[in-house]
């Protein structure tokens, strides 16, 4: 099969380009970042074909796309950033790339794309509370965060709520922030896209993706790759509330190998699938395990917060292992013992 990736370049993409190819895929990359980190223009693959180009250039793509039979779209400006005033950059990057990309396989195909999209969509996880059982949580009040009340409270009768984890036909949040309104909209044009052309659309959604060859920290790092240069640099990390918001961290090898199983998929229509290990962990159990592995003085928990950040999202990937037949195969020790000596790369331009 010959693919088009684009974002082929990035940290998740490039891994995906090495998956594909080991499977015995041609393929294509189209990315506005060059693929070697030196900022040599030669790719480091011999035998893919390489675009310099930016996704949300038409005639770019539009090249690009001539003898593909599936497009693995990755390319996408990630992370929290500067919140508003990165917007342009999120807006461009994410959904007018996204809008050009559909646009164009409309015009001249193919009819099937693989979608990297975001467990941001969701929000928070789904909770409970023990007198009035499933609830939608109110946004949580800075009076409280300042307070030391971090955990989620049942809006009848203010008692903590019990999360549990989100599966795909749980509808999406109220995004909380640009970020997370870009990648909510690039799912919207994806759908629009299968539904009005019969396409086959897999919408992957990523959890907290770590691994080897993950940019340093930025404003756009995940948490794993801040606390991961905390380490590289000697000094604690630093961990956000009482260091209790759990997340579910995928190793970047899983994440590849998810988009090579979403290549069986044929069914026409919009399919999101949820693309975590299955195995939530503590924000600060994540950065006291770093600090472990790389030899790092033990992380600070601050108490500090950040007032768009939600207290636990995880999900189940229960769906992508009964209809992709794909589960995590890297372990979380394991991952985060190879992550801690791992070489990092410059953040992305």
């Amino acid at each position: 099969m010959r693919i088009l990736v684009t974002g082929g370049s990035g940290f998740i993409g490039s891994r995906v380009v090495a998956e594909l190819l080991t499977a015995g895929h041609e393929v294509r990359v189209l990315d506005r970042r060059l693929p070697d980190a030196s900022g040599r223009a030669r790719p480091p693959w011999t035998d893919v074909d390489f675009r310099h180009a930016d996704v949300a250039d038409g005639s770019a793509v539009a090249s690009a796309l001539s003898g593909v039979d599936l497009v693995c779209h990755q390319a996408a400006m990630v992370g929290r950033g500067q919140e508003i005033l990165d917007a342009p950059a999120f807006a461009h990057s994410n959904d007018l790339g996204t809008g050009v990309l559909v646009a164009a396989m409309t015009r001249t195909g193919p009819e099937r794309l693989v979608l990297a999209s975001s467990v941001v969509l969701y929000g928070d996880c789904r909770y409970s509370c023990p007198e009035h059982g499933r609830v939608r949580p109110l946004r949580r009040a800075a009076a409280d965060l300042d307070a030391g009340r971090f955990e989620p409270r049942c809006p009848s009768c203010a008692l903590e709520l019990v999360a549990s984890a989100v599966e795909e036909d749980d509808l999406p949040d109220p995004p909380r922030n640009v970020y997370a309104v870009t990648k909510l909209a690039q799912e919207l044009l994806v759908s629009a896209w299968a539904r009005e052309t019969g396409g086959v659309a897999v919408a992957l959604r990523y959890h907290n993706v770590y691994g080897p060859a993950m940019p340093y920290d930025s404003p756009y790092s995940g948490v794993a790759a801040v606390f991961r240069t905390a380490v590289e640099q000697g000094v604690p990390a630093r961990v956000y509330e009482d260091g209790l918001p759990r997340r579910d961290f995928v190793h970047v090898r899983d994440v590849a190998a998810a988009n090579v199983a979403a290549l069986s998929w044929e069914e026409p229509g919009f399919h999101p699938f949820n693309i975590a290990s299955g195995e939530p962990r503590g924000i600060h159990e994540l950065a006291l395990a770093l600090s472990r592995a790389g030899g790092g003085p033990a992380p600070t928990v601050t108490g500090e917060y950040r007032i768009g950040d939600v207290r636990h999202i995880f999900a189940s990937p229960a769906k992508a292992a009964r209809e992709l037949g794909w589960r995590a195969a890297v372990d979380f020790r394991t991952g985060i013992e190879e992550f801690a000596a791992a070489p990092m790369r410059p953040p992305a331009g």
